[in-house]
């Protein structure tokens, strides 16, 4: 079964690993007993699914969750049942991917008119003399 991120893109389910371990934080002997919080492991460089420019963005957006190897870690324990932590974790994973397929703008460099050069000039002018009549008057 696949999991569709868009309508070109979707990952294949052999391609995403998890590993269910114990949650930190409150919940009681709960917490010392069941492991309900997943670590989602995607191997984002070796991945089939992926073009390249979108590869590329994903590490890139991923930040500390990518490690050297090209996998993307995802630690989910936000719920108290593993299958709710699995569901945040895909949710997580997907949305991520999704914001890598947007390819980012590139600024063009622009200089501002000289009309709002002038003006800017004009209002620099306006806003001194402004100033200068607050002073007190000399003492000459």
């Amino acid at each position: 079964m696949a999991i569709f991120v868009t309508d070109r893109i979707s990952l294949a389910e052999d391609e995403i690993g998890e590993q269910f371990v114990r949650a930190p934080g409150p919940g009681g002997q709960n917490v010392n007993k069941l492991a309900t919080a997943v670590q989602l492991r995607f191997d984002a460089r070796g991945s089939p699914s992926l073009p390249d420019d979108v590869r590329a963005r994903l590490l890139d957006l991923a930040g500390a969750r990518a490690t050297k190897d090209g996998e993307i870690l995802i630690h989910a324990h936000r719920f108290r049942t593993r299958e709710r932590n699995r569901e945040d974790a895909l949710e997580r994973l997907v949305a991520l991917v999704r914001r890598a397929t947007v390819a980012e703008k590139t600024r063009k460099a622009t200089r501002p008119s000289l009309a709002s050069t002038r003006r800017q000039a004009e209002k620099k002018r306006r806003r001194a003399q402004v100033k200068r009549a607050r002073r007190p008057p000399d003492q000459d």
